[in-house]
């Protein structure tokens, strides 16, 4: 039984990492050591094609590791090189190289992050220039809600119309007003997180697949976060990879809308007498369609 359920694992993984763009980020989990607890980490990829049209079924593969090294994501991605959506963590640049075999991956930006800094220079420190360059990014993520779900090539087409000028005129303006500002400010650091990596932030406005953010994957990572409160740590290392596969089965049901336990609880009771090459009909996606037909009946 205990192959079975690591060869759904597999499933899980290769229908995520069958995507054109994913989803990558990563968070802390304490492990117990020898008397005390360090810091391990759980790093999750999360398929969601929703935004622009697509008909596969979201999930999401976690991974643990000890430490957070940038050979964690190149060997957990070793064979994809599709879109990326992430943060600006160093650790994922070895997969951008263009020498990258079997292909570089292609960087997308999250403007989420790019706000953050400065939404808090706007609401703390109430800095006019951070007011006004969250003013302008929030116009951008308005165009963003208005094509939600639609196809590709239908997202791409409108913003070219309504995002493409809103997002020129703000790194027109933002580059003006970083000229005049010490390189030691606040706000020209929060500033310079997306003028240096300009290109990687406006990529969404050539590519349709791409979101405006990595939510999806910090959406993924905040059930790890609520349940630290509870499970506090994990055993060993072992426990880490149990919590990462876990994870995987709990968030992709989610993603799914079926109920993990309902989910888990059926399929463990009928997994050991199902035939081995019919396994991927238990996976979360098929199951709750099954399931609504049954009910249905």
């Amino acid at each position: 039984m205990l192959a079975r359920q690591f060869c759904r694992l597999s499933l899980i993984e290769a229908h995520v990492l069958a995507a054109e763009r994913l989803h990558g980020d990563e968070t802390t989990v304490p492990v117990l050591a020898k008397d005390k607890t360090i810091t391990g980490r759980l790093w999750t990829y999360v398929r969601d094609d929703k935004p622009f049209g697509g008909p596969a079924p979201p999930a999401a593969i976690f991974h643990y590791s000890r430490d957070r090294t940038g050979e964690h994501p190149c060997r957990h991605l070793a064979g994809y090189a599709g879109i990326l959506q992430a943060d600006a963590y160093a650790g994922f640049n070895e997969l951008y190289h263009p020498a990258r075999k079997p292909g570089p991956i292609l960087e997308a930006g999250c403007w989420a992050h790019g706000r953050r800094k400065l939404f808090v220079l706007a609401d703390v420190a109430k800095a006019p220039l951070a007011i006004e360059a969250v003013r302008r990014i929030d116009a951008i993520f308005a165009v963003e809600r208005d094509i939600n779900g639609l196809p590709a090539t239908q997202r791409h087409a409108l913003r070219q119309v309504r995002a493409a000028p809103l997002v020129t005129a703000l790194e027109t303006w933002m580059r003006g007003e970083r000229g005049k500002l010490s390189r030691h400010a606040d706000v020209a650091k929060a500033m310079d997180y997306m003028l240096k990596r300009w290109d990687v932030f406006a990529r969404f406005l050539t590519d349709g697949r791409i979101c405006l953010t990595n939510n999806a994957a910090e959406r993924a990572l905040r059930g790890i976060a609520l349940g630290r409160k509870s499970w506090l740590f994990a055993g060993s290392d072992r426990g880490g990879e149990r919590a990462a596969a876990m994870y995987s089965l709990i968030v992709t049901a989610k993603l799914n809308d079926s109920d993990p336990r309902a989910w888990l609880a059926d399929v463990l009771a009928r997994i050991a007498d199902h035939p081995a090459s019919r396994l991927s009909e238990l996976l979360p996606w098929h199951w709750a369609r099954a399931t609504r037909t049954a009910l249905a009946a």
